[in-house]
């Protein structure tokens, strides 16, 4: 049977294609899948303690069996951002609850502003907002990126680059605001990332979220960011003057677990 690969960042450079056919057996699973894409592309194969896998954009065990044409994407570390939009909106109000988005364009430390105005109702009496930038260090470069990170050990980032698998980045996005509001009570929450070049200094990431109390707001802002760059498909690499590095780690695939101190019904409130 034949399915459709897809690969991005990393594996993408490696294999030098970003989709394509690939024959497997009937019954095959995911992990058979790798195999015969590595028989292709050998040099993707060190890659594989750090990938993970999607399937038909959910994220997928290596021994889920695939059916014909399903679509397989093969993700790499992730760091986690065109123009897709996604919003949710409370039945019987004008208001949205979610702003979903992956821009293309560049805004600025507004976005903060635009974004509280747009989410905030009469009952929120906290609203917290987060940037995220591009800055001059360098981070962590991904699993199998050391080397190419030791050749630029000591020079300035000059920007980064952000590549996504935008459907999937949505749709997760969208299952962070709803573990946002199952959690911690916000269901007013905004997530708004990049995508393609971002030079020295502009956002890349901005986050607002909008409640009546302090403490379930700065939570919910903190657990948006933090899921963000865990588990959504948006890869990042840091540009340098001479070439370029992949930050970031493997993808986890499951939301943390439930702690008390996170869970929604908090007893302290301001």
């Amino acid at each position: 049977m034949r399915i459709r690969v897809r690969l991005f960042a990393i594996q993408r450079e490696l294999a030098g294609t970003r989709n394509l056919a690939l024959d497997v057996g009937e019954g095959a699973t995911v992990e058979d899948a790798w195999a015969a894409l590595v028989a292709r592309f050998p040099v993707l194969a060190p890659g594989r303690p750090s990938v993970r896998f999607a399937r038909n954009g959910e994220y997928a065990d290596p021994g889920d069996r695939l059916a014909e044409d399903d679509e397989l994407a093969c993700i790499p570390p992730v760091s986690g951002g065109a123009g897709e939009r996604s919003q949710a909106r409370n039945p019987g109000t004008n208001g949205p609850l979610r702003i979903i988005e992956l821009r293309a364009e560049p805004f600025t430390t507004a976005i903060l502003g635009e974004l509280a105005d747009r989410l905030a109702g009469s009952a929120d009496g906290a609203i917290v907002g987060f940037i995220g930038r591009t800055r001059i260090t360098p981070g962590t470069p991904a699993p199998g990126q050391e080397a190419a990170a030791a050749e630029h050990a000591g020079r300035e980032v000059h920007g980064l680059d952000y590549e996504a698998h935008e459907s999937m980045a949505l749709r997760i996005l969208d299952e962070v605001a709803a573990e946002v509001a199952d959690r911690f009570g916000v269901d007013r929450l905004a997530i708004v990332h990049r995508t393609g070049p971002v030079p020295l200094g502009e956002p890349s990431v901005a986050i607002v979220a909008a409640a009546p109390h302090r403490d379930a707001a700065f939570e919910a802002a903190r657990y948006a960011i933090d899921e963000t760059k865990a588990r959504v498909p948006i890869w990042k690499s840091e540009q340098f003057s001479d070439g370029h590095v992949w930050i970031g780690a493997p993808a986890r695939t499951e939301p943390p677990p439930l702690t008390a101190h996170r869970a929604h019904g908090m007893t302290t409130r301001e």
